[in-house]
């Protein structure tokens, strides 16, 4: 039904737009058909964009004043997701190398597009990107959390020694338990440095209206409500999933208000030809709109397991039957990064997992708070671009046992003194770091 309402209202979208944009029309001096217009250009593109996966688009980086192309691979491919290796061709290699666990939590990994691109500069960036479960073939299996944990194991393990895991929002609970379960092993590689990003793993330690949903309906409630299997139009006909529309439609919800003026304002710009392609608006809807179905045992298993049961934030979390204790990590240092004004994961349900770490040498842990970033800004905005990277950086350079590589060409200096942060931040206050803006910034 979504699906029809969608095709439905891009159709009426485009046809609206293209009648009012008659040449009979600008004989008129009423302002109607360029209203008319602008809306239908507005509707359509909507519509058009919550079917559309949204591309990288990160073709080049600049680092010591040179611009260096960029490539993208697939490092690891898997029923699920694929592990894409962003590297630049810069005249002398970076010895950091970064595993950044994306979401999988409606939007596609683009959405941290702003993250790969800010961070290519100075490190080796791999990244999980999560596929659309009504295009992954029912044959594959089922997919819950205890599968997703051991993905991120999985491509652990395939990366080996030497890399950083930054992980963002909702796989941060998992991404510290699939630590926990290499810490378990003592032939397994393991981490050096663990940066876990506005993710709930206490949802009870600082409730918000998102992560205090779970308390407040049922498993059936939630399944019968919510859960649809994919129709015959794609590969996975007959997965039961989480549709991207619904999910689409309880983002929306929570900020109905802020939403409804964005797009009254977008109209009446495109209306007056002060829009553009990629405006403000439309850079943050054609991202935002984008969604993707979710495996139903993966939404059904995160909503029991982590929010109501809170399973790691009691470190009883087990997977394949077998108790992973968390309290095993103690050779990967942990920083834990929050925004003051995340109405999502909020102060305190982030910085719980230090609790879970009773054995971790104290000079291993850290914590940042950026007092004035919300949830998105912490790993895409403003807060993280001045504040948290070059902090996150710092941290990573001082677990960072990896000998620098030997210089290729005459400019390697002066691309290296580029490539490191150009302000270290403080890495202590109290126990809390706070982000102070600078003039600079």
């Amino acid at each position: 039904m979504s699906e029809s309402m969608r095709q439905s209202s891009a159709w009426v979208g485009a046809t609206t737009k293209a009648f009012w944009q008659n040449p009979a029309f600008s004989v008129t001096m009423s302002p109607l058909p360029a209203l008319f217009s602008a809306w239908g250009e507005v509707t359509e593109r909507t519509f058009e964009k919550v079917a559309t996966k949204p591309s990288w688009g990160i073709d080049s980086v600049v680092s010591a004043d040179s611009d260096y192309p960029v490539t993208k691979q697939i490092e690891l491919e898997l029923p699920f997701c694929n592990l894409i290796h962003f590297t630049a061709e810069r005249d002398r290699p970076v010895n950091r190398r970064v595993l950044l666990v994306a979401p999988m939590s409606g939007h596609y990994a683009t959405l941290c597009r702003k993250t790969v691109a800010s961070l290519l500069p100075n490190c080796d960036v791999y990244v999980t990107e999560w596929k659309n479960a009504r295009d992954v073939p029912l044959s594959a299996g089922k997919f819950d959390v205890e599968d997703y944990t051991k993905y991120v194991v999985k491509m652990l393990r395939h990366l080996g020694e030497n890399i950083h895991v930054i992980a963002v929002c909702q796989p941060v609970p998992l991404t510290l338990v699939a630590t926990a379960m290499l810490a378990e092993d003592e032939t397994a590689p393991q981490p050096r440095t663990l940066t876990l990003i506005g993710g709930p793993v206490d949802p009870d330690a600082n409730p918000t209206e998102v992560t205090d949903f779970g308390n407040r309906v049922t498993m059936g409630q939630l399944e019968h409500s919510v859960i649809t299997p994919v129709g015959f139009a794609f590969a996975g006909v007959g997965r039961k999933v989480y549709p991207g529309a619904v999910q689409l439609s309880s983002f929306i919800a929570m900020n109905a208000q802020t939403h409804a003026k964005a797009f009254a304002d977008q109209i009446g710009a495109v209306a007056r030809g002060e829009a553009a392609d990629l405006d403000r608006h439309n850079k943050f809807y054609d991202e935002y709109l984008a969604v993707m179905d979710m495996p139903a045992e993966f939404y059904l298993s995160t909503v029991d397991r982590i929010f109501k049961r809170r399973e790691v934030a009691r470190n009883v979390f087990k997977v394949d039957g077998k108790l992973v204790d968390i309290s095993k990590i103690t050779k990967t240092a942990v920083k834990i990064v929050e925004g003051g004004r995340d109405d999502i994961s909020a102060p305190g349900q982030c910085l719980a997992a230090l609790d879970l770490l009773p054995d971790l040498p104290e000079d291993m842990q850290e914590t940042f708070l950026a007092p004035d970033a919300g949830h998105y800004g912490i790993f895409s905005g403003s807060a993280w671009r001045n504040d948290i990277r070059p902090a996150v950086l710092n941290f990573i350079d001082k677990h960072n046992d990896v000998p620098e590589a030997p210089a290729k060409a005459a400019q390697a200096p002066k691309a290296e003194a580029a490539a490191k942060p150009a302000k270290k931040m403080p890495e202590k206050l109290g126990k809390t770091d706070a982000a102070k803006p600078t003039k600079k910034a």
